[in-house]
């Protein structure tokens, strides 16, 4: 389980970021992290991953903790070897190398080249459309093959606890329910997804859990089907009732339908 405890978290000498955060993602679920823009969201998955002094934070108290032991201060790679890999938002893949090399890069700290090479298998034989196009530069590919290939780099070091930042931002509502479904394909794998999204009702439409963060502050917490029946959050963040939005509740959107 990936634990937040009293987290508190600061930008520079006095900007506050995260104000004692305490929220747990259970292991095998689908965590939705929801809120607008400035909340928090980011920070918090940067502060999970390792990679929070790179972005000049801190952490000003409390911990995070994965299955039980305190993570807090060490290393990205570090949190990587224990099973913790973090897809952050805007993609970041590496637009000049090929997309084979971007998966590759995904599996640098995985020691066994065979485990490296059954996972590379098995993301070309699920994503057709990575394998055909795994000469190319992944600069030239759709942004939402950008996404896919950023997920799927992620998935090369067989973690066991998945951190989406905006996976959707920025796509046509088509791919954005493939990406979706690509999500609860993985979760489905036994996978635990912290999933971080301004879409909120694409966000609670997969999730089992969902919490509600505003000003770095923790406001609401429950399942994903309490929060998508409540008032405030269909205000706030889903502009009406979630069956108009178009996502059934953990409808799975099956792998191979992908062809964007």
């Amino acid at each position: 389980m990936l634990e937040f405890n009293e987290l508190s978290v600061r930008y520079g000498l006095g900007v506050e970021a995260l104000n004692q955060i305490s929220l747990s993602a259970p292991v095998g679920k689908i965590t939705a992290v929801i809120g607008g823009n400035g909340a928090g969201k980011s920070t918090l998955m940067r502060a999970a991953s390792g990679v929070l002094s790179f972005h000049g934070g801190t952490v000003a108290g409390g911990t995070v903790s994965l299955d039980g032991k305190n993570i807090t201060g060490l290393s990205a790679s570090g949190i990587v070897a224990r099973g913790l890999v973090h897809v952050p938002e805007g993609r970041k893949i590496f637009g000049d190398l090929t997309v084979l090399d971007n998966l590759k890069a995904g599996g640098a700290t995985v020691k066994s080249g065979r485990t490296r090479d059954r996972v590379l298998g098995e993301i070309l034989e699920l994503f057709p459309i990575l394998a055909e196009r795994q000469s190319q530069r992944a600069g030239l590919l759709s942004g939402g093959q950008q996404q896919i290939l950023a997920i799927c780099r992620g998935m090369m070091s067989s973690p066991r606890v998945m951190l989406l930042d905006e996976p959707t931002l920025g796509l046509a509502p088509q791919t954005v329910e493939q990406v979706a479904g690509v999500i609860q394909q993985i979760n489905s794998r036994g996978i635990t997804v912290v999933v971080v999204e301004q879409n909120a009702a694409m966000a609670l439409g997969i999730a089992d859990f969902g919490t509600v963060i505003e000003q770095g502050r923790v406001v609401l917490s429950d399942e994903a089907s309490v929060l998508r029946g409540s008032a405030d959050v269909q205000r706030l963040f889903l502009g009406g009732n979630t069956d108009e939005i178009g996502f059934a509740p953990r409808a799975i959107k099956p792998l191979e339908r992908w062809t964007a």
